[in-house]
This record gives structure tokens, C-alpha cells and sequence, in this order.
């Protein structure tokens, strides 16, 4: 099925149950996420939603504050103001404030509206650190965070259907921003992806942290989306920039790696020393957003495949609510240690290893793991499941689609 057959809104069930579990909870509901990863019409089913369950549209106040129709409520007290006329009696109300960080010092107007006892509140925010300082220490103990992800591949392939091959080809190549996967003309694709880009780079990064060098930030941004995957430190990001002529220093480099963490664009994976229980202070792994990202900025080059896989697989198992690092067992590496609780995952990703050298030095960490019977497993690309000493090998799409 071509992408443009499919103009429907795809209904994001998953996140739509959180929602409802957490409704009329007395706290706040922050939904944070990548610039265009669907926040806004996540928020837009949720509401459709309330409204079937009863709740009238007078009692629901969105506000989205890149709509320049709202500039006005950027200052924090017409905003507030505001919200207080349109919420004057004992009725429930629900309150989505989206693009909260745009609001200067909107932790006041937060603060304020959490203790009127008939506001549901939802905000969503496009950074990483939205709960920084002051906010913190207000609410400490009284939200909880839902983070949004663009289509997970299962996402994908329920939106377009067909071959789940044919699917996940097209998921490497085009990622997953609801928006973008439903455009089919090439050029109209590359401009609106590059100019999701843009808008991180420049009004998400350069405008809140004041940063001054946007060649700099874009250079940096290019040399992490061609080495996801790999272990990288700061400094070896200053010393290859500077033998590429583009002289910086570490602390300035630093600086500009914090914005692209905090924008969401990067995700940074530490290393933790499994038997010595401790994490490692040098060499972590930057994985990005969306494939979209860096096979728009990178251009059309050959890529790592192994690399992609791993970047998707690592999206997924924070999907599914794990919090995630980088295995380091007797100096040998194991791509993710996954823990949820008491639950712990240890996975190997591969594209391949129907060659028995590349297969042996796959499992050869994972069969190191003597000290645990948590799962152990292996996702590749290829068409068979087998499995080793307790090792499980997976195919990745189906691990993705969750198919048993």
C-alpha cells in the first residue's frame, strides 16, 4: 500500500490507555517528546476520547503555544489569568497546555494551577530538562512523565499494512515521524524532515541555551548521527573536529552535546560494569530519535546496518519502559542490559550470523553471563530462531512486532 492510501490518523492505543489510567489522578501528566513525534495529536485523540466518555467540550481548554493565535499567553500572567476565567466553576476540567516550555516561567503558572482541585492538568514539552530547577522542587512527588516516541516499527507496519519485509525495508529508510511516513514524493519528504531538523537545532537548542556557532552544533550534530553505536567521548569528538580544521575544545563541545541531549534529538546509553556493579565515567553510546533524522542530514551513503538495528531496538526497549545501558562484562560488550523492576533483558543485536565466526563472537558475552538466568538474547535479521546455552536467537522483526 502507497503511504498516500493511508490519510486516516493512526489511533495510538498504547499511549491513549496510559492516558486513561492516570485520569483524574491528582497530579500533573507531562508528555514529553521529539519535536513532531505526535504529541499534539496524541493529546487531540485523547480529548475525543473524554468527550465520548461523557466529558463536554467546555470543559476541555487546549492551548497550544505554537499556534501564534496563542502569543499572547506566553506571558505567563495572561495566561493564567486565562485559564482561571475559563474555569470559574465546581465543574472538571481538562487542562492540555502543549509546548509548555515556550511560556516564560511557566512553572509559576503550573504551580498555581495545581492546586485548583477541578484541573486535570497535561502539559507536553519538547525537552529533556522541561522539570529543571524551580519546577522540580515545586512539584517534586506530584506528576508523572509519559514519554512519546515516534512510530515504534509495530506502529508502522499496523498504519501501512503489507509484506512485514517490504515494511521494515521502508521503516529503515524513512523512519517513523507520523507526518513524514505518509509522504510519498521524495523531494517534499527530504525538505520537511530537514526542516524538523532546523527547527530543533535552531529554536530548541541555539535560542534556549544561547549558543553562538551554528556551524559548530550542525558539525557535531552530523559526527554523532555517523557513529551511533559506537563508544565516543567528548573529547574524541573535539580532537576529530579539530583535525577536520573546525578547532574546538571539549567543555565547548560538551555544551553543545548537552543541548542535543536535552532537545530529545540524541539519546546518550552509559556504560555499566556488570560485575563490578558500577558505571563506567568514559565511553557511552549515542543513538538518535529517528532514522529519519540522520538518513536526511547524512544524505544517501552507505550505512551500518548492525547500527540501525541497534538504534531501533534501543527505541523499542525504552518504549517498553526499560531503562537501558551498556554491558560491559570482563572486557567484553554486550549491546543492551535492559532492567524494569526486578525484570532484566541482556540482547545482542546482529544483522546477520549465518557466519559461524561473526555467530560465536555474537553469543560469546552472553554466554559469560553465568551469574543470571534473566533472558539472554540475540535479534538478527535472519529468517530462524535457534538458540544456544540458554541463548535465544530472535528475528528482529518479529521481536518488534512481538510475534512469539
Amino acid at each position: 500500500m502507497s503511504l498516500s492510501q493511508k490519510e486516516q490518523k493512526y489511533f495510538r492505543k498504547s499511549y491513549i490507555q496510559r492516558l486513561m489510567k492516570h485520569k483524574n489522578k491528582d497530579y500533573i501528566k507531562v508528555i514529553t517528546g521529539i519535536r513532531r513525534a505526535g504529541k499534539s495529536e496524541l493529546l487531540k485523540q485523547f480529548q475525543q476520547e473524554l468527550i465520548k466518555e461523557g466529558v463536554l467540550e467546555n470543559e476541555i481548554v487546549h492551548l497550544n503555544f505554537e499556534d501564534l493565535a496563542n502569543e499572547r499567553f506566553l506571558d505567563y500572567r495572561l495566561l493564567h489569568e486565562y485559564i482561571l476565567d475559563k474555569t470559574q466553576d465546581d465543574s472538571q476540567y481538562y487542562l492540555f497546555l502543549d509546548e509548555i516550555q515556550l511560556v516564560e516561567d511557566f512553572q509559576k503558572v503550573i504551580n498555581s494551577l495545581n492546586l485548583r482541585e477541578n484541573l486535570d492538568l497535561y502539559i507536553t514539552g519538547s525537552n529533556a530538562h522541561i522539570f529543571s530547577g524551580e519546577l522540580s522542587t515545586l512539584i517534586a512527588g506530584r506528576y508523572v512523565e509519559i514519554p512519546v516516541f515516534p512510530f515504534s516499527f509495530k506502529e508502522f507496519y499496523d498504519f501501512l499494512g503489507g509484506d512485514k519485509k517490504e515494511s521494515f525495508q521502508l521503516y529503515l529508510e524513512k523512519g517513523g515521524l507520523p507526518y513524514a511516513i505518509k509522504i510519498d514524493d521524495e523531494q517534499t519528504y527530504l525538505d520537511y524532515v530537514n526542516g524538523v531538523v532546523s527547527t530543533i537545532l535552531i529554536k530548541d537548542i541555539m535560542s534556549r541555551r544561547k549558543l553562538t556557532d551554528s556551524l559548530l552544533l550542525e558539525s557535531i550534530s552530523k559526527f554523532l548521527f555517523s557513529n551511533i553505536g559506537n563508544l565516543i567521548t567528548i573529547k574524541k569528538i573535539s580532537d576529530t573536529l579539530t583535525s577536520q580544521n573546525r578547532k574546538t575544545t571539549s567543555p565547548t563541545v560538551e555544551s553543545y552535546v548537552s543541548g542535543l541531549l536535552d532537545s530529545l534529538i540524541i539519546h546518550k546509553v552509559d556504560r555499566y560494569d556488570i560485575w563490578g556493579k558500577k558505571y563506567l565515567q568514559i565511553n557511552s553510546k549515542f543513538y538518535v530519535s529517528d532514522l529519519a533524522f540522520k538518513n536526511v542530514y547524512l544524505g544517501k551513503r552507505r550505512v551500518n546496518l548492525g547500527h540501525d538495528l541497534e538504534n531501533i531496538v534501543y527505541l523499542e526497549l525504552l518504549r517498553r519502559g526499560y531503562d537501558v545501558f551498556i554491558g560491559n562484562l570482563h572486557a567484553q560488550e554486550i549491546d543492551f542490559v535492559a532492567q524494569k523492576g526486578d525484570e532484566k533483558l541482556y540482547i545482542q543485536v546482529a544483522a546477520t550470523v549465518l557466519d559461524p565466526a561473526t555467530f560465536e563472537r555474537e553469543i560469546r558475552p552472553l554466554k559469560k553471563l553465568t551469574m543470571d538466568n534473566f533472558p539472554k538474547l540475540l535479534l538478527t535479521l535472519d529468517d530462524y530462531s535457534l538458540g544456544e546455552d540458554g541463548i535465544n536467537q530472535v528475528n528482529v522483526i518479529d521481536w518488534l512486532l512481538d510475534i512469539k
